[in-house]
């Protein structure tokens, strides 16, 4: 198995989860986010030989296909992930997310059988939902429409990137999906709304359920962009994994498919409300200062997984209080105040 971007925390719960199966795992990461060279740590002190780490760069097409040729299954994770990075330097982020995914095509392509591929596309490719008619009921926005309210937004929602990271991870699903069609690659691809848990080094920019968590816990403020009302689906990192090896499992019947992925509207919630569920968890509700709204924020994404679910039979299983709980315990045992990527005390089971 091979997950690129895979020292990332959902990378690393995805190999820890494939090896306590009995796989051996590489992972294929250049290290460039902060923090995440703990997980290769805790990964390699956990599982030890069974997980090989490769530092590379997905740009580099030459590495890429040697790691692919050893690949039974691959998992692509590697990408520039914040929308606001993307629109300082549009450039690296094209290279990055969209090159870097043809190149791994292209390594695939090269394969005498190449290995099925899942790849974390984002629910930013339907853009900023502006013709989406909304009502703001309390604390949070709510679909005029009775069935988005009650399901989501599903796969038939049109593509419209907005922002240089919508167009780079847009251009990436559709070469996926495309690779699929014209060169008969197995991959699917999965569009995911908000994913929290277990290792995941949160910040402003992404990753915002643990920055939330991680501000509450030192007592440190929060800046919300816009009204702190716009809502989101969460879905905890546990179900997502679940969700990818349904997804390998089920690769010859949804193979060239992409797929709404999320916690759906039972683990729906809004920034505010978020922020008091996590002020009721552990007792610190922080400050809250609000500045202007950022380009293309959805006022309200909540994921329609009916299709996959109808698919694979894949359902999420943790809900928000579950999951906070979890998420703030882990944090809590796992890390040093004041200190915005945890750093680990020690190696966690």
């Amino acid at each position: 198995m091979v997950i690129t971007g895979g020292a990332g925390f959902i990378g690393t719960n995805l190999a820890d989860r494939l090896v306590r199966g009995g796989h051996r795992v590489i992972v294929y990461d250049n290290l460039s986010r902060p923090g995440v060279e703990q997980n290769i740590d805790w990964l390699k002190s956990t599982h030890g030989s069974a997980v090989t780490f490769e530092l590379a760069d997905i740009r580099d097409p030459h590495v890429l296909r040697e790691a692919v040729a050893q690949a039974g299954k691959m998992f692509h994770f590697a990408a520039q992930v914040a929308v606001t990075t993307s629109l300082v330097d549009p450039i690296t982020d094209f290279e990055i997310n969209a090159r870097g995914t043809v190149n791994l095509l292209e390594a695939m392509r090269a394969q005498a059988e190449p290995p099925p591929l899942v790849f974390t596309s984002t629910n930013k490719v339907y853009g900023k939902l502006a013709d989406l008619e909304l009502r703001l009921e309390g604390e949070r926005y709510a679909p005029a429409d009775p069935e988005i309210r009650a399901r989501g937004i599903d796969e038939s929602r049109p593509l419209d990137f907005y922002s240089p990271y919508g167009a780079s991870k847009g251009s990436a699903d559709q070469y996926v999906l495309d690779y699929s069609r014209t060169y008969d690659l197995p991959t699917a691809v999965f569009r995911m709304s908000c994913i929290y848990g277990p290792h995941q080094f949160g910040t402003e920019d992404q990753g915002w359920v643990a920055h939330f968590l991680i501000r509450a816990l030192d007592g440190e403020p929060i800046t919300l962009y816009g009204d702190g009302r716009q809502v989101r689906d969460i879905l905890f990192v546990e179900d997502l994994v679940d969700a990818f090896l349904a997804a390998q499992e089920h690769m010859s019947s949804i193979r060239g498919q992409a797929f709404n992925i999320g916690g759906g509207p039972d683990n729906a919630t809004s920034l505010v409300e978020l922020l008091d569920r996590i002020g009721s968890t552990t007792g610190r509700r922080p400050d809250v200062s609000f500045g202007p709204w950022r380009p293309g924020d959805q006022l309200y994404y909540v994921s329609d997984t009916a299709r996959f679910n109808a698919a694979t039979g894949w359902q999420p299983r943790v809900g928000i209080a579950e999951g906070i709980a979890r998420l703030s315990g882990w944090l809590t045992e796992n890390r040093i105040a004041g200190v915005e990527a945890p750093v680990l005390r020690r190696a966690a089971s």
